[in-house]
């Protein structure tokens, strides 16, 4: 498939399709874009890019999918007022200002946040999401621009996995141009966490796992695949042909599996699984056909991780699936969201909130600037009714992905990536802070609002499909 066509016409969506691309490209390369000048960066050139979207292919179901996500941004805009404000609605002020003003002695002018102002600063995260998936929607509302996104990403993710695994065999102690200071026994990538680096490695490895199904798919006769005659059909496919993606999503296996990540290579594992099972679904014998797929994705994966991911197993024999460290802290920052249930303690606040409840089974050692849940993380610097709509707004994309799987017949890939990668973030962010990290954040929260711009049929499906069911009804009239 060609990425551009022979000749680009000018139009005024060009320059958004162009800057959505770059962005999606370029924001994992420096170090996974945490800081905030990155962060900055990226929200200036969505915005722009957002001034130039494309709005002649998007139809009502889109709008109402734009409209829901001003319902997202305006629960924000209220929460922000809550906890920036010197006089909030109705937010209540942290008791911990007028305890500041008692000892000190002087008057201190309290605030519903915990750290006056953060929560400004912490907006660029969620802003760079909410302009990614816009652009996602307006831009993919075009079936060849969201093709091509889907293709940047994996390409692009591609790159950083191989960059990945020659740096960690050349020089595993620098980390682009700076001294790596943790993780040396791991891939990251451009990341500098190896969890985030897996889950970024493992959704492009399922993007790419779906391209060469849908190529050798499109390949073989039309009609249900034939089991007993499938490696007579595959050698009649050109290798030059199909080698150059099977070489890239063994790059994105290898640089999975050495991140050593638990969570990540097995979420990842399992997403490719069940994405490879939905994919083929109507050329699976009925009945036994799906748990034979599941059953045989899961011995290959099984063997996957005795040949490539040994160290991957050792840390799972262990450790488990998750450390005890981890589960105290969240059972810490379930006692921050008892305390802070509506407005939380400001966006961007966790760190600080976090020292007065720390549990005494965590070690002393270090510092908990994340509670390796984002939805809990969320909830208690939010509020939990914050928390509550952004899951709700997960829930109904998650919903649209799936009605887009089932319900489409050409371009299935576009909502089936988009709803593979937005389960294995959104389940890895319940164990990490995958969602947190911009690098990783910002090109699939694209990508899922191109599959959610994707996941209705278009003018030319619908039109097909009404003369798919009025066809009968002329002949009848016709043969009458």
């Amino acid at each position: 498939m060609r990425l551009w066509p022979s000749k680009i016409r000018w139009s005024w969506s060009l320059p958004a399709a162009f800057i959505l691309f770059f962005v999606a490209a370029s924001a994992p390369f420096p170090f996974g874009s945490t800081n905030d000048l990155s962060i900055a960066f990226w929200c200036l050139c969505l915005g722009i890019a957002v001034i130039f979207a494309p709005t002649r292919d998007l139809r009502a179901p889109h709008l109402w999918l734009l409209a829901g996500i001003a319902v997202i941004v305006l629960g924000y805009a209220f929460v922000l007022h809550e906890q920036l404000s010197d006089h909030p609605w109705v937010a209540p002020y942290q008791p911990i200002w007028k305890q500041a003003s008692d000892l000190l002695g002087v008057p201190i002018a309290p605030s519903a946040s915990i750290v006056k102002n953060e929560a400004f600063f912490a907006l660029g995260a969620p802003l760079a999401n909410i302009l990614a998936i816009i652009l996602g929607i307006t831009v993919g509302a075009d079936r060849e621009r969201a093709r091509r996104l889907l293709w940047v990403i994996a390409i692009s993710g591609a790159a950083y996995a191989l960059y990945g695994v020659l740096s960690f065999l050349i020089e595993p102690t620098m980390l682009l141009w700076r001294d790596k200071t943790a993780y040396l026994g791991s891939v990251t990538g451009t990341f500098i966490n190896r969890n985030t680096a897996a889950a970024y490695f493992g959704s492009c490895a399922v993007i790419w796992m779906l391209l060469i199904l849908e190529d050798v798919r499109r390949r073989l006769p039309e009609r249900h695949i034939a089991w007993r005659r499938l490696s007579l059909d595959l050698r009649t496919i050109p290798p030059r042909e199909i080698l150059p993606q099977l070489g890239c999503l063994l790059i994105c296996l290898m640089a999975l599996f050495m991140t050593t990540s638990r969570a990540g290579v097995g979420l990842s594992l399992l997403a490719m699984i069940v994405a490879f099972t939905l994919f083929l679904r109507k050329d699976l014998p009925p009945r036994t056909g799906i748990w034979i797929s599941l059953g045989s994705g899961a011995a290959v994966a099984l063997g996957l991780l005795q040949l490539l991911g040994g160290r991957v197993s050792s840390r799972f024999d262990s450790q488990g699936l998750v450390d005890e460290g981890r589960t105290e802290a969240w059972k810490s920052t379930l006692k921050i969201i008892t305390d802070n249930p509506w407005f939380g303690t400001g966006m961007g606040t966790f760190q600080w909130a976090f020292p007065p409840y720390r549990s005494p089974n965590i070690s002393i050692s270090g510092v908990w600037d994340s509670a390796h849940s984002t939805p809990l993380e969320l909830a208690s610097e939010v509020g939990i009714p914050m928390a509550l709509l952004i899951a709700l707004g997960w829930a109904i994309m998650l919903l649209v992905l799936v009605k887009g799987v089932f319900g489409r017949r050409r371009d299935v890939i576009i909502p089936l990536v988009a709803v593979a990668t937005a389960t294995l973030s959104l389940l890895h962010s319940c164990l990490d802070f995958t969602l947190q990290v911009p690098g990783y954040s910002i090109p699939f929260f694209a990508l899922f609002g191109a599959g959610l711009a994707q996941s209705f049929l278009s003018r030319e499906g619908r039109a097909s499909a009404d003369g798919s069911a009025t066809a009968p009804r002329r002949l009848s009239a016709t043969v009458a």
